[in-house]
């Protein structure tokens, strides 16, 4: 089986590459436009290995896409290849529009094309995963969990930008026929996460003895889900999901944004010290909420639990210690990414507010 990958040298890309190259015997093409958020060196342990193939092009390119479907003839496509990162939606849109939207239209009708040229039998088999986010749905009330059948009501660009893609991957299904499933996920976390988001940047700024930001009240719910439990979702979908389906992914571990970096802060303080002696949770700081910020994040997984089989295996406190020692063994990969992230934050970030009192 040959499977195709864009995003594969994202965060979860590259966990979804490493996992299909430890686990089987398929060839897989990673197309990926090696952004500042994608890691090259989370797939340089792919080098040598003769069934990866990387393919650097932008998913907006349809004539690149072309060639490599017709070069390498994939028996299914997992869509990754996404701009991700909410605070950098409110900045600069249009490179969410253009990656978001008309990069998953550009794919879908590549798609469409090669899959319809294919004879019956592949044609049954092939698979089109689309990777979206709970975000499309907006802000969950205080009892309320998602499920794939609840209207869209994304309330950021980025969010705006992915249900834009999840509803064009709907129609390329029931319009078109194309073999496509959409699968929706909470926060992710886990090694090799960009230090843009909470835990890499709660643990990236407490080693650099710097604040540490929480927006607002530090209220925010959302529902964490480690890295290799959504690839295993993912994977199962591939191979048993249904096309037209939908399929949510949640560990049902939801925390508070001010609660997970209090974690990760005294998970730091018991394998590391700081410079000055004093404790990481010195370091916090609230700063000003950002623009149309969502309260509250719930998905509920059972279809996906009952009808794929799946269930999260890592439970947040393992997953969590599991992620600060591995950010805490290679200072190297941080630092460099931190570098890398200058001149690309928000100004709110360093606009402190007032000093956090939670201990």
């Amino acid at each position: 089986m040959t499977l195709l990958v864009t995003g594969g040298a994202g965060f979860i890309g590259s966990a979804l590459v490493r996992r299909v190259l430890a686990d089987d015997q398929q060839l897989v093409v990673n197309v990926d436009k090696l952004t500042y958020a994608a890691d090259s060196t989370s797939i340089e342990e792919f080098n040598g290995n003769g069934r990866h193939i990387l393919c650097e092009m932008d998913v907006c390119n349809t004539s690149a896409l072309n060639d490599v479907f017709a070069e390498y003839q994939p028996d299914a496509v997992v869509h990754l290849a996404a701009e991700s990162h909410v605070d950098r939606s409110l900045d600069a849109p249009a490179s969410f529009i253009s990656t978001n939207v008309l990069g998953t239209y550009s794919l879908l009708e590549v798609s469409l094309e090669y899959w319809a040229g294919l004879d019956q039998e592949r044609q049954n088999l092939f698979r089109f995963i689309h990777v979206s986010t709970d975000e499309v749905y907006g802000s969950a009330t205080p009892e309320q969990m998602f499920s794939g059948t609840d209207p869209y009501c994304p309330n950021s660009p980025y969010a705006a930008s992915k249900a834009s893609a999840d509803h064009l991957v709907r129609a390329w299904n029931q319009s078109f026929g194309l073999p496509a499933i959409t699968c929706n996920s909470t926060n992710n976390y886990g090694p090799h996460q960009y230090p843009e988001k909470l835990i890499p940047l709660t643990i990236a700024k407490a080693l650099s003895d710097e604040a540490i930001p929480v927006y607002g009240d530090g209220k925010h719910m959302r529902d964490w889900i480690h890295v290799d439990d959504h690839v295993e979702g993912l994977l199962l979908a591939l191979k048993r999901g249904t096309p037209g389906h939908s399929y949510l992914f949640g560990s049902g571990q939801p925390r508070c944004n001010i609660d997970v970096v209090n974690a990760v802060c005294r998970l730091l303080e018991s394998h590391a010290e700081r410079s000055s002696g004093e404790a990481f949770h010195s370091l916090i700081r609230y700063v000003t909420d950002r623009p149309g910020h969502d309260r509250r994040y719930a998905a509920d997984s059972s279809f996906a639990r009952k009808t794929l089989q799946w269930q999260p295996r890592i439970s947040f406190d393992t997953g969590l210690e599991r992620t600060v020692l591995w950010y805490l063994n290679n200072p190297d990969w941080w630092r460099t990414t931190k570098r890398n992230r200058r001149g690309l934050d928000r100004e709110r970030d360093s606009v402190m507010v007032g000093e956090a009192q939670v201990q």
